[in-house]
């Protein structure tokens, strides 16, 4: 979504959500930023009811309202979306500025049929968007290991009766706290993150440790043949403790901290974070 310059206009305005982890967008300041309306307030009523009429019946369900500043400085409720469902939305907007974001949708349906069909096009891409970012290789090396170390835990989740989003997250959480003293919530806020993937900013040695503390609950997974939640959630801290005690090893041994509140930024990216800090001082 952050490729996507609309976004990125001070005409949008945003919310993030602390508890669900997302950004929230005005959709009003979006269809009229894309269709120029002089009164976008009454074609973005108009554009509800075609919808609706027409049989988008989640479409009550996509709308958020929030609470934003409008033009007179006051707060009012806002209809609102999260990126998923914004971009639905702009698929029924018949303008000439929503064509870019239909075209840009439909490849990245192509591109996810592609990865479906060959999970490798999936894994490539993956390291090519690293790469374009301007990541080291060295570090691609482990941002990858680290994702199918994740995704061979979550399976064997997945086939001892982990099924609820909730579970996956105290999960991890559990591991997180045990390897590092700190939720992957309370890492984020250290580093100062807030929708950016927390693994994508942390440093090789903290990739090294959160490898470590996930291939380790695995392996005790397996070896308790842990069902349910209850007994995954042991099976968790347990992997995450065997980390978290190689971490103080080292930290003790190097007389250096793992843990750090830098993030790991490729230095390109480095660039225009300090370049985005100063325009915000001015």
């Amino acid at each position: 979504m952050s490729n996507i310059k609309l976004f990125e206009s001070k005409q949008i305005r945003t919310e993030w959500n602390e508890v669900n982890q997302k950004w929230y967008f005005a959709i009003i300041d979006v269809v009229e930023t894309l269709t120029e309306s002089n009164n976008p307030r009454r074609y973005w009523s108009d554009l509800k009811r075609k919808l609706n009429s027409e049989g988008f019946s989640q479409l009550y369900e996509i709308i958020v309202q929030l609470k934003m500043i409008s033009s007179d400085g006051k707060k009012y409720l806002t209809d609102c979306a999260d990126a998923k469902g914004l971009l639905r939305i702009i698929q029924s907007i018949p303008s000439p500025k929503a064509e870019p974001f239909k075209q840009w949708l439909a490849q990245v349906g192509s591109d996810r049929l592609d990865e479906i069909e060959n999970p490798e096009i999936a894994t490539q891409r993956t390291r090519e968007l690293y790469k374009l970012k301007g990541y080291p290789d060295n570090w691609i090396e482990k941002r990858m290991r680290s994702i199918a170390i994740r995704e061979e835990l979550t399976e064997e989740w997945k086939n001892r009766g982990i099924k609820e989003h909730a579970e996956y997250a105290i999960l991890t959480a559990e591991i997180s706290k045990a390897t590092f003293g700190l939720t992957p919530s309370e890492y984020k806020r250290l580093k100062a993150l807030k929708s950016q993937n927390l693994r994508d900013h942390m440093t090789d040695l903290e990739l090294i440790f959160s490898m470590l503390g996930e291939a380790s609950t695995t392996k005790v997974t397996r070896a308790k043949n842990a069902k349910g939640f209850i007994e995954n959630r042991v099976a968790a801290r347990i992997g995450g403790k065997i980390a978290g005690n190689a971490l103080k090893e080292l930290e003790k041994e190097s007389g250096e901290k793992v843990i750090t509140s830098e993030n790991y930024l490729p230095e390109n990216e480095k660039t225009k974070e300090l370049k985005k800090g100063r325009n915000n001082k001015v």
